[in-house]
């Protein structure tokens, strides 16, 4: 995984790069703005007779922009370049950059700021703007001139690279100081920075890519970040091997208590999830009545009928017949469709303190803990917990899902420590944090998922994950990037307006293979 850094934290990975590994900051500029050109050429294709306009501030982020500018000239772009300092305002480096630009390009090229119309008459006769404004240092809000451009991007409604991040933005926290750049694709370098995967950050970043620009492994090594951004190679290193002597036996046997009257969705998409992550077998337990209407859902999977009250829910009284279920299983799930029937909470509370494997409680496992979140502590091992922020809420005392959303990693990393759990954390940015206080940021998904039943999805892979034996730490990982991209692959084949839980289940084995195939490459 790749560490997530602050502000500070970067800045301090440059000084060392700088004064002990002797490496020039001008020859880090130049590969940040190698790294802005070839990643918006990936993105939008040549730029060949595109008109491309670089905003520059006067710090190293526009000596980046300057950088950008001279190598898309080269590239045959129309370059223009949108300055809010002086040439004797700039920094050092950026001065040095500014130069070379100005020495190919003359100076016809460059438009010193003079007014919002005029901001606004050049990025509106643009194909794609570029944001080399404020740079990681920034802490006050944004006025002046800065806003007025900021404001002109914004309204443009182009192709928008921001530059590190987007000018703006705070560094570590991702809340908008003042007016922040919306962008498109953010070109962040070095490693990525905390505020980019937090707060407003998540809105106004864009697609981030990440550019390796030379700072040595070691003084990454080095930084003390407890927060990573999950990536492919991580993942596949998690994934259990396939060997040729394999059988169902090999890759275990998930158990799901799941479903009721109305529901029997919930546990059919967990049940056929796990068995797309590579699980040998799946078994759901569910109420009687609804029994069969769920094995016509799946035929893969098994199903196992267990006693129901009245309201078609699962009864007290099969509390024992659970317990047997479980001991038969090598990992389990609770949650998915259960609902919150008095008597089915009373069951899942009593049920918990008999879990003695890998488990996964979400959905009305979780509403039904509301209160007695205690109980989990009596698993033999640390269950995973997958709430999104309303099901945190109910959890965290005092909490709100605002309060919840507004501090995502801290919550799910205060409450994984002093619980003694590992928790996914879901939405934009899914969080995944566990005991010992360490936490992973996952990079894949959309808002296209944003839609009924996708927590059901997740619950299943992670449940058939740790069936084949991976540990609660990777297993909660490497389902929830491999989530995240199935329904990334889901949305670029229907859109993410249309897309339904169902599509993610028919892109999971999509999810592993490119993922295995990223690896090997």
């Amino acid at each position: 995984m790749t560490k997530i850094v602050t502000a500070a934290q970067m800045q301090e990975l440059d000084r060392r790069t700088i004064t002990e590994a002797r490496v020039p900051a001008t020859t880090l500029m130049e590969r940040a703005g190698m790294g802005i050109v070839s990643s918006l050429e990936e993105r939008w294709g040549s730029v060949r007779g595109k008109t491309v306009t670089i905003a520059c501030g006067k710090g190293n982020n526009g000596g980046d922009g300057f950088v950008a500018a001279r190598l898309l000239r080269r590239r045959h772009a129309k370059v223009r370049v949108l300055m809010l300092a002086s040439p004797r305002e700039l920094s050092r480096d950026a001065a040095t950059m500014y130069k070379q630009f100005v020495r190919g390009a003359g100076t016809g090229s460059v438009y010193p700021f003079t007014s919002k119309a005029q901001t606004q008459t050049l990025v509106n006769d643009s194909d794609i703007l570029i944001d080399a404004l404020l740079g990681t240092g920034l802490s006050s809000p944004v006025t002046g001139r800065y806003a007025d451009v900021i404001d002109g991007i914004n309204d443009a409604l182009h192709p928008v690279v921001a530059v590190d991040l987007p000018s703006g933005l705070h560094a570590d926290t991702g809340a908008i100081l003042g007016r922040t750049v919306r962008a498109s694709l953010t070109v962040t370098f070095g490693l990525p920075k905390l505020g980019l995967y937090q707060g407003q950050g998540m809105d106004h970043a864009g697609e981030i890519r990440v550019i390796d620009i030379g700072i040595p492994s070691t003084y990454v090594d080095a930084v003390a970040s407890r927060i990573t951004l999950m990536n492919r190679t991580t993942v596949e290193a998690f994934l259990p091997k396939r060997r040729p002597s394999s059988h169902k036996g090999t890759f275990g046997h998930a158990g799901i208590i799941a479903g009721s009257v109305g529901k029997t969705g919930a546990a059919a998409l967990a049940a056929r999830a796990a068995l797309r992550v590579g699980t040998g077998l799946v078994t759901v337990a569910t109420p009687s009545s609804v029994n069969d209407v769920l094995e016509s859902k799946l035929l893969e999977a098994m199903t196992v009928p267990m006693p129901e009250t009245k309201a078609r829910t699962l009864a007290r009284t099969g509390l024992d017949r659970l317990i047997s279920f479980i001991t038969a299983k090598t990992a389990i799930a609770i949650g998915p469709g259960l609902s919150t029937a008095p008597e089915t909470v009373e069951l899942i509370q009593a049920l918990t303190k008999h879990v003695d494997r890998p488990s996964v409680f979400d959905a009305d496992a979780l509403n039904a803990l509301s209160g007695r979140i205690g109980l989990l502590s009596s698993c033999k091992t640390p269950p995973i917990i997958t709430p999104h922020p309303g099901e945190m809420a109910r959890l965290e005392p005092d909490a709100t899902s605002h309060t919840v959303n507004n501090d995502r990693i801290g919550i799910a990393t205060r409450f994984a420590r002093e619980r003694g759990l590992f928790v996914v954390l879901k939405g934009s940015r899914t969080v995944v944090a566990r005991p010992d206080g360490a936490v992973a940021i996952c990079p894949t998904g959309n808002p296209g998922m944003a839609t009924a039943g996708t927590g059901d999805v997740l619950t299943g892979m992670i449940a058939g994950l740790l069936a084949q034996g991976l540990p609660s730490w990777e297993a909660a990982s490497a389902a929830t990037y491999l989530h995240g991209l199935a329904g990334d692959l889901a949305a670029a084949d229907k859109g993410q307006a249309g897309m339904i839980a169902g599509d993610l289940v028919e892109q999971i084995p999509y999810a592993l293979k490119l993922v295995r195939e990223t690896a090997e490459n």
